[in-house]
């Protein structure tokens, strides 16, 4: 990704960014209000956080294979856990987002694409009642997510290890529908519009996808334009970092720009 992508795409967000005062929709206002405007932590997670200084801090080297679109931070396969965090784990603020988005659905079937170091996944299990299914391929990052579940002790999360283009098509054979997904994985046009078409299919009707990274390069940006118009999708919200796709007939092709 390019820095002047980057700042042409951020001028674009703010240019057509919005606050409350323009959302007339009952259920955007709610939604604003209170997941995106409402910032006070809903539960815990200083143990969580505690886990990420660990990680951070580390000086453990491992192999990493990359499965999706290279990594724009490393040029080896070689590389310190205190970098890999540094700029593959997301942001406390932006797991708190996505705790408070299926706080708000109350989402129980919860589907992650990309574990990573098991953070993200650790904060939507805190989701009461909820089942995390998360996948990852690369091994390193399997032990190191596994050992952080372990910790935890959290028999409400399971780990699908291989590569996606398998393992995902496998589990989706299941007619059980997902209240909330995360799409966090393969950072390529072709492989996102493939996992969205595949997951589309099983989401409910009250469900929501999240896109991450959708300003990450030219391609990002070009498969969310298209996701976001997809004749499933009824409303999405772009937030730069992520996009959040609404699979509700009931609220009539809306579609928002928001800052946090």
């Amino acid at each position: 990704m390019s820095a002047l992508f980057q700042i042409k795409s951020y001028f674009r967000h703010w240019l057509h960014t919005v606050d409350e005062h323009s959302i007339h929709s009952p259920f955007f206002f709610d939604f604003y209000e209170k997941v995106i405007k409402h910032k006070t932590a809903q539960a815990d997670f200083s143990a969580i956080e505690a886990v990420r200084k660990k990680l951070l801090t580390s000086t453990m080297e491992i192999e990493m294979n990359d499965l999706g679109a290279p990594s724009r931070h490393f040029k080896n396969e070689k590389r310190t856990l205190s970098k890999i965090a540094a700029t593959s784990l997301s942001p406390q603020p932006w797991c708190e987002l996505l705790y408070r988005i299926i706080h708000y659905l109350n989402a129980t079937s919860i589907l992650e694409l990309g574990t990573s170091a098991g953070i993200t996944t650790l904060y939507l299990a805190k989701q009461a009642n909820a089942q995390v299914v998360t996948f990852e391929g690369n091994a390193a990052m399997i032990n190191i997510a596994l050992t952080n579940f372990e910790y935890f002790t959290t028999p409400n999360i399971r780990l699908i290890q291989g590569n996606l283009d398998s393992t995902l098509s496998d589990y989706l054979q299941s007619p059980a529908k997902l209240h909330f997904v995360l799409m966090d994985a393969n950072h390529r046009y072709e492989p996102t519009l493939r996992y969205f078409s595949m997951l589309s299919k099983r989401i409910s009707e009250k469900g929501v996808i999240v896109l991450d990274d959708i300003h990450h390069s030219e391609e990002m940006t070009r498969a969310w334009q298209e996701l976001r118009q997809h004749q499933l999708v009824y409303a999405s919200v772009d937030l730069f970092r992520c996009g959040i796709l609404f699979f509700d007939p009931a609220l009539h092709r809306q579609h928002y720009t928001w800052t946090l």
